[in-house]
C-alpha cells in the first residue's frame, strides 16, 4: 500500500525526499501566497464539491454522512479523474495531501486519503 499522508498547510514543514505533494483543498489557503506552498499540484477536482462543503460546515456529527457523500462524488467525473490521477502519482511517490483545514481527523483530505488507500473509492 502506497504512503499516503495528510498535513495541514499551515503546519507543513515542506518536503522530505521523493514525495508528490497536492493541495487538495477547493479555495486556496487564506493567508499563504503561492510561492509560500510546497507543492507540485492543486488538484481541485478532488476536493469535495462547493455545496457539499457548505452543507458539512465542518459539523463532525455530519462527518459520516459527508464521506458518504463525498466518495460518491469521488466516484463521478470530474472527481474520478482527479482521484485516478492521485492514485498514478502515490504508486511512484508518497504521497503528501495538503489542506487547509483545522480538524484534519474530520476533512475531506482524510476522506480522500482512505479512498486512495482503498482498492476502489
Amino acid at each position: 500500500m502506497p504512503e499516503i499522508v495528510v498535513v495541514r498547510v499551515y503546519e507543513d514543514a515542506g518536503r522530505s525526499g521523493a514525495e508528490y505533494r497536492a493541495l487538495v483543498d477547493r479555495l486556496w489557503p487564506r493567508g499563504l501566497t503561492k510561492e509560500a506552498v510546497d507543492l507540485d499540484e492543486w488538484v481541485k477536482d478532488a476536493a469535495p464539491s462547493a455545496e457539499l462543503r457548505r452543507w458539512y460546515g465542518h459539523q463532525p456529527e455530519r462527518f459520516e454522512e459527508f464521506a458518504r457523500r463525498y466518495r460518491a462524488e469521488l466516484r463521478t467525473e470530474p472527481g474520478a479523474s482527479a482521484v485516478a490521477g492521485l492514485r498514478r502519482q502515490a504508486r511512484h511517490h508518497r504521497l503528501v495531501l495538503l489542506t487547509a483545514t483545522r480538524d484534519v481527523e474530520h476533512s475531506g483530505a482524510e476522506v480522500l486519503r482512505r479512498a486512495l488507500g482503498s482498492a476502489r473509492s
